[in-house]
């Protein structure tokens, strides 16, 4: 069976799309290839009247389309895939919208919100994220949070999560857990990546890490804006299917509209700005642009070029479906039920 075959007949989710919060990029997922989508629809503070702003725009637009559908069970998935649609899948980055009540974890679900992020880099109600000088852990709200999200049938997120925050996370959960999008720390010692005994607890929730394509999470920058290849982000998950297994590897793309080509450097830069004085970004971790999206899948409309590169390196059909989605389906159907 050819690359293009293969892609085209593969179910393929990218659990993270920041990029989607402009709601025009919607068709380029859909000339990629890909079966469902995860939205960011809240990002670290925002509140719960934001978030839900976000969600009515959201709906909205899934009814007025015919191409899309809102994906609550991981069944809308395969149906998605079926009827030649793409789903949509609310994901929070952060914690934000619950405040300190965790009826509005209920809410959420109830419109649509599947898969929730603990922090986006910074201490807040439920714990340490991992740009913090300290971690503290789990706090009490956060253990009680990991509780409902359980109960809710949403899907625990660690990344963007300090270190001991995520293990204690990972430790307490009773579901299949994640790493929505990160990288691995033993290849690239950014903050934002991940270690080996936090993929391996992951993994031993039943959960995955979902590699991300964001370039300045795949090579160092030294310097100059980082310019990786397709290769290196094959590097990522090649790490994490030789210590945790195919079955716990699948994508996070993160698609931002911050980067090229999406923006043009003087919108990345003010943008860039506004999350470092924010206290957001820490630049150390988040260099300043421009930012270069790899040249091989610069958009989603490019995605098949993941496929040809997962094929050219060795990887059997069988598993190149898993990390292109079977791997994420999986989990959904334990998280979330048929």
């Amino acid at each position: 069976m050819n690359t293009e075959t293969i892609h085209r007949d593969a179910i393929l989710i990218d659990a993270v799309a920041p990029l989607l919060q402009k709601l025009e990029h919607v068709d380029t997922y859909i000339a990629g290839g890909v079966t469902c989508v995860a939205p960011t629809v809240a990002v670290g503070g925002e509140t719960s009247a934001t978030a839900l702003g976000t969600i009515a725009r959201w709906l909205h637009l899934i009814r007025s389309r015919e191409d899309l559908t809102l994906v609550t069970v991981a069944a809308d998935i395969e149906r998605a895939k079926r009827q030649g649609r793409m789903g949509i899948l609310f994901h929070f980055q952060g914690t934000g919208p619950f405040g300190t009540d965790l009826h509005l974890v209920d809410a959420f679900q109830a419109v649509g919100v599947r898969m929730v992020q603990l922090t986006y880099n910074r201490k807040d109600y439920v714990g340490d994220g991992c740009e913090e000088e300290v971690d503290a852990g789990l706090s009490k709200f956060g253990k009680n949070l990991v509780k409902r999200l359980n109960e809710c049938r949403v899907v625990v997120d660690c990344t963007h999560t300090g270190y001991k925050t995520t293990m204690d996370a990972l430790s307490l959960t009773t579901r299949p857990a994640v790493f929505s999008h990160s990288n691995s720390a033993a290849l690239f010692p950014s903050r934002r990546n991940i270690k080996d005994d936090q993929a391996l607890a992951v993994a031993a929730t039943g959960g995955l890490v979902g590699v991300t394509a964001v370039p300045q999470f795949l090579v160092p920058a030294n310097g100059a804006a980082a310019r990786p290849s397709l290769d290196h982000l094959i590097a990522h998950i090649d790490h994490f299917v030789s210590l945790i297994g195919i079955d716990h590897v699948a994508l996070g793309l993160d698609y931002w509209w911050g980067t090229l080509p999406f923006s043009n450097v003087e919108t990345a830069i003010q943008e860039w700005e506004r999350f470092v004085s924010a206290g957001d970004w820490d630049p150390q971790v988040y260099p300043r642009p421009p930012h270069y999206n790899l040249p091989e899948i610069e958009t989603p409309a490019m995605l098949s070029g993941l496929t040809a590169g997962l094929l050219r390196c060795g990887y059997k059909e069988g598993d190149v479906r898993k990390i292109l989605g079977l791997n994420w389906l999986r989990v959904f159907q334990e998280v979330w039920g048929e």
